[in-house]
């Protein structure tokens, strides 16, 4: 069919809802495996991480939701979350509206990755359509401007996020991501061990820690 394209769907999600609206589209591929990284992969060129309200709240507790964004900027594809919300009110969540707000602000600007936001599985299976029908388009009208390889762009990428750490520009950004070897191992790294790196001091370390702990 011209213009259809595909929605791989993780079999994880096929009891969220979503799958079932997203079967009805005439210009939809749908199939449904188990997916590395994400919920949804539409285009073979953008990935979505589907989060209901009191997921995203359990995830900022237990610290699920950064390591998440991390594995999401590593993708070369593009990459969002949708955070299916409905009538929910935060108050609700058991969580502090500021620590909500705060989580929102990083995934955003740290991270650099969209928050959409939907009310329901039919919502969400919307915007997975028009994202496919836009991606669509787009491929169909000619390469893509030329990108940086996959290694350069994950390292930009990585980079950015660590710039995004309390006291920490690009030049420690740089240090760290020399020392660890990558995002995650900043992540789990100990006050010692973070004190390790060049210009990394007890304050600066502390506050990492806070952070992302």
């Amino acid at each position: 069919m011209h213009g259809a394209f595909e929605i791989v769907v993780d079999d994880r999600e096929v009891a969220a809802g979503v799958l079932d609206h997203l079967q009805g589209a005439p210009d939809a591929r749908v199939c449904v495996r188990r997916l590395r990284t994400g919920d949804y992969i539409v285009d073979g060129s953008a990935v979505f991480e589907r989060k209901s309200a009191s997921d995203f709240a359990r995830s900022v507790i237990d610290g699920r939701l950064f390591s998440q964004a991390q594995r999401l900027t590593t993708q070369l594809a593009r990459a969002a979350f949708i955070l299916e919300d409905g009538p929910v009110t935060w108050e609700d969540l058991g969580v502090r509206r500021e620590a909500l707000q705060g989580a929102l602000v990083s995934v955003n600007l740290i991270f650099g990755l969209p928050v959409l936001r939907t009310r329901d599985p039919a919502e969400t299976a919307q915007v997975l359509l028009y994202a496919g029908r836009q991606l669509g388009r787009l491929r169909r009208a000619g390469p893509a401007p030329c990108r940086l390889n996959k290694g350069k762009r994950k390292r930009t990428r990585q980079l950015r996020i660590l710039q995004g750490l309390p006291g920490v520009g690009s030049d420690r950004a740089q240090c760290l991501l020399n020392h660890f070897g990558s995002v995650q191992a900043c992540f789990v790294a100990s006050i010692e061990d973070l004190r390790q790196v060049a210009g990394i001091g007890l304050k600066t370390a502390q506050s990492i820690r806070e952070l992302v702990g």
